[in-house]
């Protein structure tokens, strides 16, 4: 079977639009029973673009076999201007909601990378002028994989973070198979949530049962089996339905 290879299209058109910096978005963990969700982010800037290719072997995360992911690991972090992976703990997951922790674990992300590259808030002190006038100029355009803009909706909530530059997000379904951003992001944020779950896994006796250094926190049967049998630890989501289908 052929797939289709992720593109910089959109990330063309964004920058055509007039945005100096784009940003792809994908999550891992959404559907787990214990551990954080986590959303990547990776960022390249507009000005890039002209001679930027596509990273080699970058495809949709869940196409490629885990050790290929980890061998592009630090390739797409040294592609991108700026990647940062941003998470929401298990106990913020069952307080918040999935969809509303997504959002701040993304902004949280943007955070970073965007402080990463010397943007801040004009307010912020600190720092160069210029970093100042950057943030107040600069546009930021995001693309984020799936139908739903979770990161606008959570922006400004008392949760979020201080966002220097707020980014405007345009949606692709499938993003990580069609935008060379989103995809890099997919690989950074699933190959940081597994090497958690599985140093936690393997770090503390108490967590071996549940076999998270096989099913990243996922619902094997070997995992449910243990929540069965042993009740759920302080890293699961309780609002889950842990036990059943």
């Amino acid at each position: 079977m052929v797939h289709e290879s992720p593109t910089l299209e959109l990330e063309r058109e964004l920058a055509a639009q007039g945005y100096g910096l784009i940003v792809g978005f994908d999550e891992v963990g959404r559907g787990a029973l214990a551990g954080p969700v986590m959303v990547g982010a990776a960022a390249i800037r507009a000005c890039d673009l002209p001679e930027l290719a596509v990273p080699d072997g970058v495809a949709d995360s869940k196409m490629l076999t885990e050790r290929r992911r980890e061998t592009l690991f630090e390739p797409l972090q040294a592609w991108c201007a700026a990647s940062a992976v941003g998470q929401a703990s298990n106990s913020e997951i069952d307080e918040w909601g999935i969809s509303h922790a997504l959002g701040i674990a993304a902004l949280r992300a943007l955070n970073a990378v965007e402080r990463q590259l010397g943007l801040m808030s004009p307010a912020g002190g600190g720092r160069a002028v210029s970093a100042a006038q950057d943030a107040a100029t600069m546009r930021v355009g995001a693309i984020l994989d799936g139908p739903n803009d979770y990161i606008t909706k959570a922006l400004d909530t008392f949760d979020a973070p201080d966002v220097p530059v707020p980014a405007h997000v345009v949606t692709q379904v499938k993003g990580d198979r069609h935008c060379a951003t989103v995809a890099a992001a997919a690989v950074i944020a699933k190959v940081t949530r597994d090497r958690l779950m599985v140093d936690i896994a393997r770090g503390n006796p108490r967590y071996a049962p549940y076999e998270w250094d096989r099913n990243k926190g996922y619902g094997s049967a070997a995992h449910r089996r243990a929540i069965a049998e042993l009740g759920p630890t302080p890293l699961h989501r309780t609002s889950w339905h842990l036990t059943g289908e």
